[in-house]
C-alpha cells in the first residue's frame, strides 16, 4: 500500500512538474543550442585530429547546455519572490566573484588582452556572466521596492550607484563588452519601470559629454578599433577579422555554400568564428535564409520572455523577465553589429550560438529564472500588484 502510495505521489508530482514548465520556451532554447553546437562543430572542424569526430568547443558547448538545463529546471522550481530575500546574499557573492578575479584572473589563449576568467581545469569561466543574472536580480528588486516613487532623484541615485558598481568591476577586470551589455540592459528595465524622460536625457547629456573625455582614455588599439567601422583602409591589421567577417557573410548569398563547405569558414579565416564571430559562419555557409532562421530562433525566445513578463502577476516578475529578454537582445544586436562592421569589436558572444561554457551556463541560470516565473505565475489571474510579502533591503 505504501509503495503504490509512494509511486502515484512521484508520478503526480512529475506530472504536475513537466505541466507547470513552460515547454515553449525550453524547446526554443534546445533547438537554437542545437543549431549553435552545428555552428561551432563547423567552424572548428579544422581542428579535429584524425578519428575526432566532435571538436573541443562543441562537446564544451554540449556539456554546458546539458548542465544548464539541468540547472535551469532546478531554478525553475524555486519560488522567484524567494530571491527577494536573497537579494543581499546574492549581491554579496557577485562582488566577491568579481574580487576573485583581480586576483587570480587569467586570460585564455584566444583573448590575452583581458584577464576576465578564472582557469577551473576543465574549462574558463567568466563571472562577469553570471554576475549579470545576479544584477538582474538585485536591480529588479531595487526597481520593485521604489516603484512608487522611482522619479525622485535620490531613487535614481542610488538606482545608478547601484548599476555603475557591477559595472564598474567588470569594466576593472577588462570586459569592456559585458560592461556596454549591463548599460544598455539597465536602460531598458529602468525605461519599462517607468523612469521620466528627464533622466534619460540627462543621461544621454552626460554620456555626450563625456564623450571627448573616453575617447582620451582609451588605448590606441581600442581607438583603432573604432576608426576602422569608418576608415578600414587605415589600419588593415585591426579591420582583418571584420573584414573577412563581411566577405563570408557575402559569399553565402541566399542559401549559402553549404554546412561544413564555407571557405572562409573551413580555412579559419575569420579569426575566433567559433566565438564572437560565429554569426559569419552562419551567414557563408547557410546563406541569408539561415540568418534570418538563426535571428528568428532568438528573436523567438525574447518574445516569449517578454509574453511572461507580461502576464505575470507582480512589478518584480515582469523586471526578472524584461531585464533577461533584453540582456539577451542586447548581446544579439552588439554581436551581429560587430560582424558587419556595424559596431567596435568589444567580444560579446552571440546568444545561444558562440562557443564557450560559462557564456552558455549562466543563459541557461536566467532562462531557470523565466521558468521559475512562469511556473509561479502562468495560471494564476494577472493582478499586477507589488511584491509586498518579504522584506528587501532596497524598501
Amino acid at each position: 500500500m505504501k509503495e503504490g502510495f509512494y509511486l502515484r505521489n512521484i508520478k503526480e508530482s512529475l506530472s504536475y512538474f513537466i505541466k507547470e514548465t513552460d515547454k515553449i520556451l525550453l524547446a526554443l532554447c534546445l533547438i537554437t543550442s542545437t543549431f549553435g553546437v552545428l555552428m561551432v562543430q563547423s567552424a572548428t572542424r579544422s581542428k579535429l585530429s584524425e578519428g575526432q569526430l566532435i571538436s573541443g568547443d562543441a562537446k564544451t558547448m554540449i556539456f554546458a547546455i546539458t548542465l544548464g538545463v539541468c540547472v535551469a529546471l532546478v531554478i525553475s522550481l524555486v519560488d522567484y519572490e524567494a530571491f527577494v530575500k536573497l537579494t543581499p546574499l546574492i549581491a554579496v557573492v557577485g562582488i566577491l566573484m568579481m574580487l576573485f578575479v583581480f586576483i587570480f584572473g587569467v586570460a585564455p589563449p584566444a583573448r590575452p588582452d583581458a584577464k576576465s576568467w578564472i582557469n577551473l581545469g576543465f574549462f574558463y569561466f567568466q563571472p562577469s556572466e553570471l554576475l549579470k543574472i545576479f544584477f538582474i536580480i538585485t536591480f529588479s528588486a531595487h526597481l520593485n521596492a521604489v516603484k512608487e516613487n522611482i522619479n525622485s532623484f535620490k531613487n535614481v541615485a542610488l538606482l545608478g550607484l547601484h548599476a555603475i558598481i557591477p559595472a564598474g568591476l567588470v569594466v576593472k577586470s577588462g570586459d569592456d563588452g559585458s560592461a556596454l551589455v549591463f548599460i544598455l540592459f539597465t536602460l531598458c528595465m529602468i525605461f519599462v519601470a517607468g523612469i521620466s524622460w528627464k533622466y534619460l536625457l540627462a543621461g544621454c547629456v552626460v554620456t555626450l559629454a563625456a564623450i571627448p573625455l573616453l575617447w582620451v582614455k582609451l588605448r590606441d588599439f581600442q581607438k583603432e578599433r573604432f576608426i576602422v567601422l569608418v576608415h578600414p583602409e587605415l589600419y588593415p591589421n585591426t579591420a582583418y577579422q571584420q573584414n573577412m567577417s563581411l566577405s563570408a557573410i557575402g559569399s553565402g548569398g541566399f542559401f549559402g555554400q553549404g554546412l561544413f563547405n564555407g571557405a572562409y569558414t573551413q580555412s579559419k579565416s575569420v579569426p575566433e568564428n567559433q566565438n564572437d564571430f560565429i554569426f559569419s559562419v552562419v551567414g557563408e555557409e547557410l546563406g541569408l535564409f539561415g540568418a534570418i532562421i538563426a535571428l528568428g530562433l532568438i528573436l523567438s525566445i525574447i518574445f516569449r520572455i517578454v509574453k511572461i513578463g507580461k502576464r505575470a502577476n507582480n512589478d518584480f516578475a515582469t523586471y526578472l523577465c524584461y531585464g533577461i529578454g533584453s540582456m539577451i537582445a542586447m548581446q544579439t544586436l552588439i554581436n551581429i553589429s560587430m560582424c558587419l562592421r556595424l559596431a567596435p569589436v568589444i567580444g560579446i558572444t552571440l546568444p545561444f550560438f558562440s562557443a564557450g561554457g560559462s557564456s552558455t551556463l549562466c543563459l541557461y541560470c536566467g532562462i531557470g529564472v523565466i521558468l521559475s516565473v512562469y511556473r509561479s505565475t502562468h495560471n494564476q489571474k494577472m493582478v499586477h500588484y507589488r511584491v509586498r510579502s518579504v522584506r528587501s533591503p532596497f524598501m
